[in-house]
């Protein structure tokens, strides 16, 4: 015999649509969304792993000051790798401002994947990266002017070793602005000459490692017969390419984090149901008081309770991955498309997927439900029959007394829906959590690159290959070199300075022991006067220990500062190899510099977080407000229904809806406030916490900083969302009409 309590669902579900449905569409656009972030995130990752073999990736890459002779080249064949020239030139691009680096075709290493259009054909064509062509909205058929010679674009490419455009491996963050990556036919390359040469080699094993320790300690050994052979420039071994596996790196952690705010937004909505289901259970007392007195078991109850929070969740979970795996797949794809140098992908299907965005949220549901309502269930039928939903006596009562009627009538609503405002409070702090974040950011972002541009040393600055002369005025030498951080895991590398005494440039009161740290290296180690630390040669095994002497306010790089004649008795180096200049040097040949440091260079963190992040910020701002409109509308809903027999009550004894929304309203008013401030330091606690985590693995720091406007705009901008959703109360408790004290005379 079927229960006669299903019949009961639908007209439950009509009562309740609006709760429901708005309960439904979140659900359906928050599973949505991740399931076609897991799907494209799979897709593209599996493609980006499947890319090493397919394009014939690099195990790795080393510079030299001047080209390898043969002799060379096959004594490094005899340690088992494959060498491969890798030439490239860089050049700077007349109509965007900005760098090419551009590459040979080549069709042994690194292979270059074509997104639309066609590799170049003659000398005067060049196919450009996409993601860079997108940035400085270049499209095929344009020109681009490099070295006086006009180029025009037939092509945007994918450079498999260049997913992120990292131009400097030691950067923080890749810059897809002002930077590119190029492809030219031979004899265009040939053109440009030798002045912006480098000699680059790839190389792969001829047996690959099969785990990353493998490749380290391969790479360590290559190293050493290097460093035996030939005087290095730069050596980077794929383990530690950033501009290979920073877009792999992202991508897994990504996942992580998407399915851990799925799983939080269901236990919310979870507890949002159980604690509407419990109201639905006070207001029904009688009718389950009768039904168990009948005969009927908790069980059986529970079961009818649950079904319709189960029933919600199972089609959301349903419309969401349909969604997932269809349009919100192409958006969450064109998410990453937008931040990195991607060759295209195969859409894959996969289990995975479907267990965290079904099955998961069901269980959550169902066990969260389960635990609440069966609580709620333990009551006995004569309880039920009675309305006592009290599980012990109360022998004290707060003295309130001596508080005004309305301020009494308010605490014992406060007190009596203590389960509906403590799920709103978790609400209001985790949707806190999401607006402090994405409001954040941008001034974050704003604010360290006026701190750089403020705090610039020199408007250029040069490092030389080798020490040479310049009649510059006001060109000022410098010494410069880059060792490893010892305590980090992050691949951290810091550039030590050394700098006349009496500077014109840096300004530091030199102290007789120790060095100088900047302030970023100081706050994300946590580091302080007096303190030792340890670093080692780049590209060797030597180690120097410092002691901290002081701070030195330069937001622009993790670095060491010290007086000159300290940095020549520490590196046995006596002639400086760079220049602060606030005027371009022109009296050195370009082939003895190695690199010249402007404004564009120092910021490229912030432009690019920008441009790969500034309307995810905005994304994240609104489902922050959503959720907390929902919670708002959805609770305040479930007190004032809670409440529908006192309300009819007091409007029999004459008091007027606008008294009444003061008694019922103004109660939650309190919460939401209270909760609001107490969610904002709580947020920033948090927020402080999660984002040291999040950029302890980055190579560099970006000091947290927070204008304490944030804090005003977040109040007023919950607030003005609480007040217009609290207008639809209004409405409901307007809508109660007076006989409704009368339905139920145990009240």
């Amino acid at each position: 015999m079927k229960n006669p309590l299903n019949k009961r669902i639908l007209r439950l579900l009509k009562e309740e649509w609006g709760k429901y449905l708005a309960i439904f569409l979140f659900m359906v656009v928050t599973i949505g969304f991740v399931s076609g972030f897991l799907v494209a995130d799979n897709s593209m990752l599996t493609s980006y792993n499947q890319s090493f073999e397919k394009y014939n990736i690099e195990n790795g890459h080393f510079e030299l000051y001047q080209q390898a002779n043969q002799q060379l080249l096959n004594e490094l064949k005899k340690e088992d790798v494959k060498i491969y020239r890798h030439y490239f030139v860089e050049e700077k691009t007349k109509e965007v401002k900005s760098t090419l680096r551009i590459f040979k075709q080549n069709k042994k290493i690194n292979k270059v994947c074509v997104m639309s259009g066609k590799l170049p054909q003659n000398d005067h064509q060049i196919a450009i990266d996409r993601m860079y062509a997108t940035n400085n909205h270049l499209e095929i058929g344009d020109n681009l002017t490099l070295k006086n010679k006009k180029f025009k674009i037939t092509g945007l490419v994918a450079l498999s070793d260049y997913s992120a455009l990292f131009s400097n491996n030691g950067d923080m963050m890749f810059d897809a602005v002002k930077f590119g990556v190029a492809i030219t036919s031979n004899k265009a390359f040939d053109d440009f000459g030798q002045s912006h040469l480098h000699y680059s080699y790839a190389w792969r094993y001829q047996k690959q490692p099969k785990n990353e320790t493998k490749e380290k300690n391969l790479s360590d050994d290559f190293l050493k017969v290097l460093n035996s052979k030939t005087v290095i420039k730069e050596y980077t071994p794929h383990y530690l390419n950033q501009a290979i596996k920073f877009t792999g790196d992202d991508m897994g952690s990504d996942k992580a984090m998407i399915v851990v705010l799925l799983y939080i937004l269901i236990v919310i909505m979870a507890f949002v149901f159980a604690v509407t289901t419990n109201n639905t259970i006070v207001s029904e007392a009688s009718v389950i008081g009768t039904l168990r007195a009948s005969g009927y078991s908790r069980k059986e109850l529970l079961k009818f309770y649950i079904c319709l929070p189960l029933i919600v969740t199972v089609i959301a979970c349903i419309v969401g991955n349909i969604l997932g795996y269809t349009l919100l797949k192409d958006v969450c794809a064109g998410m990453y498309y937008g931040s990195y140098s991607l060759p295209t992908f195969k859409t894959l299907f996969n289990s995975e997927a479907f267990i965290l965005t079904t099955i998961i949220p069901f269980i959550l549901m169902l066990v969260i439900n389960v635990i609440m309502i069966s609580y709620k269930l333990q009551l006995s039928p004569l309880k039920f029959l009675r309305h006592d939903f009290k599980r012990k006596q109360t022998t004290k009562t707060l003295p309130l007394k001596r508080l005004r009627f309305f301020h009494r009538f308010r605490l014992r609503i406060i007190f009596q829906n203590i389960p509906s405002y403590l799920t709103l409070f978790v609400g209001i702090f985790f949707a806190n959590v999401l607006l402090m974040f994405g409001m954040m950011m941008t001034p974050l972002l704003n604010h360290y690159q006026s701190e750089v541009e403020d705090n610039m040393i020199s408007r250029y600055q040069y490092v030389l290959k080798a020490p040479m002369p310049t009649d510059t005025q006001g060109a000022e030498g410098y010494y410069a070199t880059t060792l490893k951080a010892m305590h980090s895991q992050s691949n951290d590398e810091i550039s030590v300075y050394g700098v006349k005494k009496n500077s014109d440039y840096v300004d530091i009161k030199w102290k007789n022991n120790g060095v100088m740290i900047s302030d970023g290296y100081s706050d994300k180690y946590q580091l302080k006067t007096g303190d030792t630390i340890t670093l080692k040669q780049k590209y060797g095994s030597k180690k120097y220990k410092f002691k901290v002497a002081g701070v030195y306010h330069y937001p622009a790089a993790l670095s060491i500062w010290m007086n000159e004649k300290q940095y020549q008795d520490t590196f046995d180096v006596y002639a400086p190899n760079g220049y602060f200049s606030n005027h371009k040097i022109k009296d050195i040949d370009d082939r003895c510099i190695a690199t010249t440091i402007t404004k564009d260079d120092l910021t490229k963190l912030s432009r690019q977080l920008d441009v790969s992040m500034g309307q995810m910020f905005y994304l994240v701002d609104a489902f922050a407000i959503i959720l907390f409109a929902l919670l708002i509308y959805l609770l305040s809903k479930i007190i004032v229904e809670k409440n529908k027999n006192a309300i009819s009550m007091v409007k029999i004894l004459g008091y007027e809806n606008k008294e009444i929304n003061r008694l019922y309203l103004t109660a939650t008013t309190w919460v939401v406030v209270i909760s609001t401030l107490a969610s904002l330091y709580l947020s920033r606690v948090v927020i402080d916490a999660i984002y040291r985590a999040m950029l302890a693995d980055f190579s560099g720091w970006l000091t947290f900083y927070m204008p304490s406007t944030i804090y005003i705009k977040m109040f007023v901008m919950t607030m003005i969302t609480y007040f217009v959703v609290s207008i639809t109360q209004m409405r409901r408790i307007k809508k109660v009409p007076m006989d409704e004290a009368l339905k139920n005379v145990n009240d």
